[in-house]
């Protein structure tokens, strides 16, 4: 028995060496990152439950020189977003909503336009495709840090303005700080209590007794570390907190509080805490399951060691919770140092306290497989499965790896292999018309070549012009300049930008990402607008798009326009050339008896195509009317193309052979006005030089410009 005490007090002396050696050790990590008189730092370890490291380090105060201590209040910014979460999960728990509803059982002012639900839990995961508040400030010239007095309210508002969102729910993932602000009203109205009271009385109830969502940006906070950072300067700087954001951070509180928390999740399987053991766990069905309850639920660093963990930071505030769920162990970094990655300290913190794991590295199978060509085509584009753009580019013998304006350099290790120059475990390779990016743990992502032919002069002229976004309330404008380079002006900001076009639909100018949608007629009518977590706003061209029945001359300019008879009976064409300051040179008039209209007109080498409609000629109601003229306005001939019912000429191209004609042609299914339905479709018309029809082609349903 004797011998059995004195083995287990050795055990236990050992093991305390063992830690007192790992304390000195991370107290040492600590020191290196900071002076005892520069803004702090607060860390804490949990571990089987029990506070095992708690130490306080730096100033909370630089002006006052106040220390950091176990008072101190600081602001954890989006690790607060597990307790909104936690806070929706027990009102789940209480049946008093159900993370299945749609967001507009609450909110329904929000999208009305949108058909497919909006449910709570895709907010909770950011699937929702509710767009970055931040991003969409951006947008606008007004950065959201410095818009005093900024709270939810405003937040909502500006929610409200979206018709649209970037993507359907639960298709992809997107973090957005916006879901959080709405979620943090949904509470407040299912609660019927202010948001702010009723966490405070929640975080009562978890034994975190100092920790709070202010009411007001300018409120007193006892015991606040004062956010700093030094912008690269080498000078300290205090970071004003002119906003308050709750829900999606903006919550101050205590290591002791935090630690607490900790405590309870790593006891709860005891004590049966079913509500603390769900908020750690994906998100019933959900579509991704690599985030739950405001908790990213994927390995620490990608690595091999499974780990919970969030972090957050804004201005000079940063934080990080990582909790080892295997060796239940909890690390929590909080500072008001913006010089501090919280994460980096967390790291090097557990990696004291854990034992390496030597990371087993398991490609797919098709990692192993044998390249026959071994000289593929490397640099291009390609497109990945949620029809992202990927540009590989070479750049002074350098390779390179684009997603809008992020490069990564690929270090290459032969015609057909690369790896990231941070990671040479992880191999992008090579085939004909694919490119793979192999992971360690077994997980790919696929792109496929994509063979988009580039940007034409003609392609860059059809995006000039004004696009709006409704929902943003602001413009921009993009032009051509005399050296054929586009640029773009926002309304919201002072200079112009160059616009680089990827191909001939997609643009990119610096951070923003751009993507076209056209009209029946190949017309850019749309400029889907990405902005970092604001994704795909739309911005419509206001630009007239009837056409173009105006077009610029070496002296001057030629245009057609419809013009009605006195009596109003009927109509002629009109083509008229003239002079720069608008003075006519001469005129020519074209039709018969009934109602001819001009649509637009093109130049050719010796003469001019003009495009339009008639009942005068033709076999229908209406016929696509086309007009040869030589460059005095002289006509060389005229034809028409359709049937019985209504077909309208809009625009025309020059072809190798002579001139594709686009309109449409419509169909009915009888003769009698009464009852008849009707469809117009998209018309193109082959015609050669002459006028003569070669072929037509029928395409999409046609919905009118």
């Amino acid at each position: 028995m004797k011998l059995a005490i004195i083995i287990i007090t050795l055990l236990i002396t050992h093991f305390s060496f063992c830690q007192t050696d790992n304390f000195k050790a991370i107290d040492s990590i600590i020191e290196s990152e900071i002076d005892e008189n520069d803004p702090g730092l607060m860390v804490g370890i949990v571990q089987n439950g029990v506070i095992i490291y708690e130490k306080y380090y730096g100033m909370a105060n630089l002006s006052h020189m106040v220390k950091m201590d176990e008072n101190t209040r600081s602001n954890i910014a989006s690790t607060a977003k597990q307790f909104t979460a936690l806070m929706l999960l027990q009102l789940d728990f209480e049946n008093k909503l159900s993370l299945e509803d749609d967001i507009r059982t609450y909110l329904p002012q929000l999208y009305p336009n949108v058909k497919e639900e909006i449910k709570i839990r895709h907010l909770i995961n950011h699937t929702s495709g509710i767009r970055e508040y931040i991003g969409l400030m951006d947008m606008q010239n007004e950065a959201w840090w410095t818009k005093v007095g900024l709270d939810n309210k405003d937040i909502l508002e500006l929610m409200e303005k979206q018709n649209e969102l970037a993507f359907a729910p639960g298709s992809q993932y997107s973090y957005s700080n916006s879901g959080y602000n709405l979620l943090a009203e949904i509470i407040e109205i299912v609660t019927k209590t202010n948001f702010n009271d009723y966490a405070k009385l929640f975080f009562e109830e978890l034994g975190m007794k100092h920790t709070f969502f202010p009411k007001k940006y300018m409120a007193v906070i006892p015991n606040r570390a004062e956010p700093y950072s030094d912008w690269g300067s080498g000078e300290w700087y205090q970071s004003p907190t002119v906003t308050k954001t709750a829900g999606a951070g903006f919550l101050y509180t205590t290591l002791k509080d935090q630690l607490i928390y900790e405590q309870a999740l790593q006891n709860a399987k005891n004590t049966k805490n079913e509500l603390l053991i769900k908020s750690q766990l994906p998100i019933p069905n959900s579509e991704i399951k690599t985030y739950g309850f405001g908790l990213r639920l994927f390995n620490w660093f990608n690595g091999p060691r499974k780990a919970v963990h969030h972090d957050g930071g804004t201005n000079g505030y940063n934080s990080q919770t990582v909790r080892f769920t295997d060796e239940k162990l909890t690390v929590f970094v909080m500072s008001n140092n913006g010089n501090i990655g919280s994460d980096d300290i967390a790291d090097k913190v557990a990696n004291v306290l854990l034992p390496p794991i030597e990371e087993n590295i398991s490609y797919y199978n098709r990692y192993f497989e044998t390249i026959t060509n071994t000289t593929p085509q490397v640099i291009g584009q390609y497109r990945s499965s949620k029809n992202e753009l990927i540009r590989i580019e070479n750049e002074e013998g350098k390779t390179y790896f684009k997603r809008g304006s992020t490069s990564i350099e690929l270090i290459k290790e032969n015609d057909y292999s690369f790896y990231p120059y941070y990671n040479s475990d992880q191999k992008i390779l090579f085939y004909d018309e694919e490119m793979i990016v192999f992971n360690t743990d077994g997980s790919t992502s696929s792109y496929k070549r994509i063979h988009e032919a580039p940007a034409t002069l003609k392609d860059l002229k059809a995006y000039e012009g004004e696009y709006f976004s409704s929902e943003l309330e602001m413009s921009f404008v993009i032009r051509l300049t005399e050296d054929n380079t586009l640029k773009i002006k926002f309304s919201t900001k002072p200079n112009e930008r160059i616009v680089e076009a990827l191909n001939r639909n997609e643009l990119i100018s610096r951070n923003f990402k751009f993507k076209a949608e056209r009209d029946a007629f190949d017309r850019p009518t749309d400029l889907i607008v990405s902005l970092g977590r604001a994704l795909n706003n739309r911005f419509s061209k206001k630009t007239n798009l009837k056409f173009q029945p105006k077009i610029p001359t070496e002296n001057g300019t030629i245009q057609v326009t419809t013009i009605p008879s006195q009596g109003g009976d009927r109509s002629n064409i009109l083509l008229t050339k003239n002079l720069p300051n608008g003075n006519e040179i001469w005129s020519k008039q074209f039709g018969g008896k009934s109602w001819d209209k001009a649509s637009s007109i093109i130049a050719t080498e010796d003469g001019y195509v003009l495009i339009g409609s008639t009942s005068s000629f033709g076999k229908g109601n209406y016929d696509v009317f086309v007009i040869k003229t030589d460059k005095n306005g002289k006509k060389k001939w005229q034809n028409t193309y359709g049937s019985f019912y209504n077909d309208y000429g809009y625009i025309a191209e020059v072809t190798e052979t002579g001139y594709v004609i686009k309109g449409s042609t419509q169909s009915c299914d009888g003769n009698s006005d009464i009852n008849r339905k009707c469809t117009d479709n998209v018309w193109l018309v082959y015609i050669d030089k002459n006028g003569k029809e070669q072929s037509n082609v029928v395409g999409e349903v046609f919905k009118r410009p």
